[in-house]
C-alpha cells in the first residue's frame, strides 16, 4: 500500500502544530501561575548560539506552511514574524493551521516528482524531488524545531510530557 505526499505531510503538520498550540497554551498558564513575565519563556534557549524559543515556534510554523505550499506547487505564504507574546505565537500557529486546512489532496497530484528548488541561484541552491524534499529535508527540519520548542518548555519547568508533544492523533 502506498501513501500519498499529502497524507505524509499535511496531516502530520496539523497534528504537530496542534500539539505546539497546546504547548503554548500550557506555557501561558505556567507564566500566569508562577507570576513570570511571558517574555522570559520567549527568550529561552538551551545554548547561547541557538535560536530562542520564539524563533523556534516561528520556524516550525514556516516549515509547515512552506513545505506544504512547495509540494502543492504554490508559493509559500508569508506571515508576520514579529511575535512578542505567547498569544501572538498561538495566533501564528493558528494561521498556519488555517492555511493547511485550505489545501486539498488534489493539490498534491504529482508532488512526489515535482522539482523543489531551495535558494535558487545562490551557492546554497538545493534541488530535490518532492518526495526527497519532504522525507529527507522538510520533515526532519520541522520535527527538529517542534522538539526544540517542547524541550525548552520542559527545561523551564512547564509541566509537559510525551502526550503533550504527540498531540491528538
Amino acid at each position: 500500500m502506498s501513501i500519498s505526499i499529502y497524507q505524509a505531510s499535511v496531516p502530520v503538520f496539523v497534528q504537530m502544530l496542534g500539539s505546539l498550540d497546546a504547548l503554548l497554551e500550557k506555557a501561558q498558564a505556567y507564566t500566569s501561575a508562577k507570576g513570570l513575565e511571558p517574555h522570559v519563556l520567549l527568550q529561552l534557549r538551551l545554548y547561547p548560539d541557538m535560536f530562542a524559543f520564539v524563533r523556534q515556534v516561528q520556524i516550525a510554523s514556516d516549515f509547515a506552511r512552506g513545505i506544504s505550499a512547495r509540494l502543492a506547487g504554490q508559493e509559500p505564504p508569508s506571515l508576520a514574524t514579529e511575535q512578542n507574546s505567547l498569544a501572538q505565537l498561538r495566533e501564528l500557529v493558528q494561521n498556519s493551521l488555517s492555511y493547511l486546512a485550505e489545501l486539498k489532496p488534489a493539490d498534491f497530484d504529482n508532488a512526489d516528482t515535482r522539482e523543489i528548488v531551495l535558494r535558487p541561484g545562490t551557492p546554497k541552491e538545493r534541488r530535490f524531488t518532492g518526495q526527497s524534499y519532504l522525507m529527507s529535508y522538510g520533515l526532519p527540519q520541522f520535527f527538529f524545531h517542534i522538539t526544540t520548542c517542547y524541550a525548552l518548555l520542559r527545561h523551564a519547568g512547564v509541566e509537559v510530557g510525551k502526550k503533550d508533544y504527540m498531540g491528538k492523533y
